[in-house]
């Protein structure tokens, strides 16, 4: 299984993209994780749809800086859990902080992807715990393969349903923080 692919800032020209670079970037970046070599992991609908909900601030000149990019990185990864509104919400001070140029947004992303490495180690561990409850669960009943293989499946949907209602509830307390200092 692909867990480790990522835009890294390495990666990123120096030189501002035009859309189809982006795209080509998390493309050849993403490659690995997606299930079907058909899936699309950015199209310029996306992107496109991203800038008209201000999910990032304005480009120039029709082309995406390495600070859109890294941004870009993070709502491709908040999305899957959040809905899109709530990945608004969260990147709204970071953008506003980018564009003004008071975020190095670069040290930021790092920090993310530094996360993101514990985050894999913490997760490897946990998962071979669940398939060792699984098959605990399972052990003496007849067709136990494909028990355990469920019981494994429904305990890791448990688990990220468990991690997409803190974020939900994170954002929630952020929303509200931003409302009384309003």
């Amino acid at each position: 299984m692909a867990f480790h692919n990522q835009v890294l800032p390495e990666d990123i020209p120096k030189i501002d993209l035009y859309i189809d670079q982006v795209i080509q970037l998390f493309e050849s970046s993403f490659a690995e994780t997606k299930r079907h070599p058909d899936e699309k992991i950015l199209t310029k609908t996306m992107i496109n749809n991203y800038a008209k909900g201000k999910l990032f601030y304005p480009i120039q000149n029709k082309k995406y800086s390495r600070d859109h990019i890294m941004l870009i990185s993070l709502i491709y990864q908040m999305k899957s859990a959040l809905s899109i509104n709530d990945v608004k919400q969260v990147l709204d001070g970071i953008n506003e902080k980018a564009e003004q140029k008071e975020l190095d947004l670069e040290q930021f992303y790092q920090s993310y992807l530094n996360l993101q490495q514990n985050n894999r180690t913490f997760f490897e561990t946990g998962l071979t715990q669940q398939a060792e409850k699984a098959a605990e669960q399972v052990a003496g009943f007849e067709g136990s393969e494909e028990l355990e293989r469920v019981l494994l499946i429904a305990s890791l949907v448990h688990t990220s349903n468990l991690y997409r209602r803190a974020a939900e509830k994170l954002v929630d307390e952020m929303v509200e923080g931003v409302k009384r200092d309003e």
